[in-house]
């Protein structure tokens, strides 16, 4: 039984405990109130975070090939780190395809509806123009480079250089330019690697085809006439080229994002031989941007996953997967990657000299080729 001088020391305790709880952070915020936590902070700090995604359980993730910038490694790796189970939906589609999906899930709260997203530059003002993404800043916010959105609706992850992946057990003569390209002895032999009408990285191999063939910045009825030759002669395939049909030999030229290009390399092991080509004709460089969708079923574990993502160690696992990280030149500055880590990037000079262009630039360019890829090249690529 309590006596009078133990009830009362056990009642001054939960007041005090209800006192220090008031006081002090606050916890992560109810489902209907995670468009209000654009940072950790908002939402408690990182510890509440971390405990509210972990009771969510999952994360949607979409349109990330495992050998993408090394997502497979760091899939796992989150998931592992946080017990959370990381769901990969439609990972060889484009950036149209999940900005489709979250206008397609926006009451759907179930396993097709995607939490977080990462599309080409033309994509990210995009989604947030049409209400689709929500801003949130990572704790390493100050150290991101590059076009970020200032409020946080996107901002970039990772970068690198449009090359030519070529199987030289199929081709003897390796080209050197996009120039060289238009030539009948390649026919049957290039190939994109997406829908241009649908997919950032195919029709970036467009815009860069442009600048090789005297278009410019804010031009690319020349890289549509090229494409249009190519089809005309026979060269371009009708197919787009992933993994497998590259290892099989089915497409044995193809316009690549270096990253993409070095990881079929590793992955094929000399079967078949793999050389990379950088154009002579054109300097092309790109990035993609990462960014939360408005109508995430699992919010917290969004944040949590970019938190991830901006860490010193996801930074470092796209680095393994030939990615340059947004946050490379704060990673440089405190000697963070290994030797053999920085060597797997492009050369820095050519990264610093590539051809980038703007935003509103990559949304014209995109727009145009969407417009007039069937009417121009007439070729469908699936």
């Amino acid at each position: 039984m309590l006596t009078r001088k133990m009830y009362v020391s056990l009642l001054m305790g939960l007041i005090i405990t209800s006192l220090l709880a008031a006081c002090g952070a606050p916890a992560a915020p109810a489902a209907s109130d995670w468009s209000v936590v654009k940072s950790a902070a908002d939402g408690g700090g990182m510890d509440a975070l971390v405990a509210a995604a972990k009771a969510e359980g999952e994360l949607n993730v979409i349109t990330l090939p495992r050998d993408w910038c090394n997502y497979g490694e760091m899939i796992d790796t989150f998931g592992t780190k946080y017990g959370i189970k990381v769901n990969s939906l439609n990972p060889d589609g484009g950036s149209a395809d999940e900005i489709q999906a979250i206008i397609d899930n926006k009451e759907n709260k179930g396993p097709q509806a995607p939490d977080v997203i990462d599309v080409g530059p033309a994509y990210g003002p995009l989604a947030k123009e049409q209400g689709l993404i929500t801003p949130y800043k990572v704790a390493t916010w100050d150290t991101i480079e590059g076009t970020n959105d200032p409020d946080g609706y996107y901002y970039v992850d990772y970068s690198g250089i449009m090359v030519l992946e070529v199987n030289t057990d199929v081709v003897s003569e390796l080209p050197t330019s996009y120039a060289d390209l238009n030539n009948e002895k390649y026919a049957g032999q290039v190939a994109l690697a997406g829908d241009p009408r649908a997919s950032n990285q195919a029709a970036q191999s467009v815009y860069a085809a442009s600048l090789a063939n005297g278009g410019s910045l804010d031009d690319i009825k020349p890289g549509l006439e090229f494409f249009k030759q190519l089809n005309e002669k026979g060269i371009l395939l009708p197919l787009i080229a992933d993994s497998g049909v590259i290892g099989k030999g089915e497409t044995p030229i193809t316009f690549q994002w270096s990253w993409n290009a070095y990881a079929n390399k590793d992955s094929f092991a000399g079967n078949p031989n793999i050389e990379i080509v950088y154009p002579t004709d054109v300097n092309w460089g790109g990035y993609y941007y990462q960014a939360i969708s408005a109508y995430a079923p699992h919010p917290a574990a969004a944040r949590l996953w970019e938190e991830y993502l901006y860490s010193d160690d996801g930074q470092a696992t796209w680095v393994k997967g030939y990615c340059a990280p947004a946050r490379l030149a704060d990673l440089n500055a405190r000697n963070v990657l290994s030797d053999e880590l920085k060597a797997k990037l492009p050369d820095p000079a050519l990264l610093a000299a590539s051809i980038v262009p703007s935003g509103d630039q990559l949304s014209a360019a995109r727009a145009a080729i969407k417009e007039q890829w069937d009417s121009v090249v007439g070729v469908d690529i699936k």
